[in-house]
């Protein structure tokens, strides 16, 4: 997931299939004062604040990309159903290839879960962005919730065109010699290694639950990582934190480590193994 074209250019020629674009606003945002990542036992705990460049200007990074043909996913966060459709519109015609809706970010007061954890809201959205494009729309959710399935089934309503799971979790961590929390913000959202229980567990429970296809997110590192996604029901996963702990080259080496998997175990497509942990 990055911003800037030179970054997912790069990205992408180390083997991602598509690129996801760091959400984008209306407007500019300098997100929160540092200290904004700490790295912890288990995992990455951030409250960057979405800070971007404003639509405006992100879609320059946007058509530097079409002369290389990569499949840019383009999220984005609004305060409301309008601001969500402006920006959707404003995508399309940059011309990425699908867009997604940031509906989960753990920290972002007035974007993320307060509208997240309303399913009226969640299929008002996701419908009038649907009605007011033409590519796949799928819906970011997040793991803090009383029932993930719930509100996936509200987008899937409003005519997602598919589930994004999950957003990170909504952590804290205390500084003990200043006895203050260690992040400007107080509260961030913790991704890595730790989380990825959570995130096959929600889409274990989310693709049992609807009918369009859930995209596997949260610590995943390793072509098993990916595998348990996979076998809980998605179709296909998205990979952020993992770069922090293998490189750029992890999208190559997971590939790889799923080839050699599938060889041994006599498995010829991926696709066979989608869900086949529902019992």
């Amino acid at each position: 997931m990055d911003k800037d074209a030179g970054s997912m250019e790069r990205i992408f020629n180390y083997g991602a299939g598509a690129i996801v674009t760091k959400s984008i606003g209306l407007n500019p945002r300098e997100g929160y004062p540092n200290p904004t990542v700490v790295e912890l036992e288990f995992g990455i705990l951030n409250a960057m604040g979405l800070p971007n460049p404003s639509i405006e200007k992100f879609g320059d990074e946007i058509k530097k990309l079409k002369k290389f043909n990569i499949p840019i996913i383009g999220s984005i966060f609004g305060s409301n159903s309008k601001e969500f459709t402006e920006l959707a519109k404003k995508m399309e015609t940059f011309g990425v290839t699908a867009i997604e809706l940031n509906m989960s970010c753990p920290h972002a007061k007035g974007y993320g879960l307060e509208i997240g954890s309303d399913p009226k809201l969640v299929k008002e959205i996701t419908y009038n962005v649907k009605e007011s494009t033409s590519i796949p729309v799928f819906v970011k959710i997040s793991p803090n919730l009383p029932s993930v399935t719930e509100i996936a089934k509200s987008a899937e309503s409003g005519n997602a065109d598919g589930i994004v799971a999950i957003n990170t979790v909504k952590a804290m961590k205390i500084d003990l010699d200043l006895k203050i929390p260690v992040l400007s913000n107080k509260v961030g959202g913790y991704s890595g290694k730790a989380i990825k229980p959570i995130g096959v567990r929600c889409v274990y429970e989310i693709s049992q639950n609807v009918d369009i296809p859930v995209i596997g997110v949260g610590g995943i590192t390793t072509g098993e990582d990916a595998l348990e996604y996979i076998m809980a029901g998605a179709s296909a996963i998205q990979i952020g934190s993992g770069i922090y702990y293998r490189g750029l080259d992890i999208f190559k080496k997971i590939c790889d480590e799923l080839e050699i998997w599938m060889k041994d175990h006599g498995h010829k497509n991926l696709s066979e193994l989608i869900g086949v942990a529902h019992i």
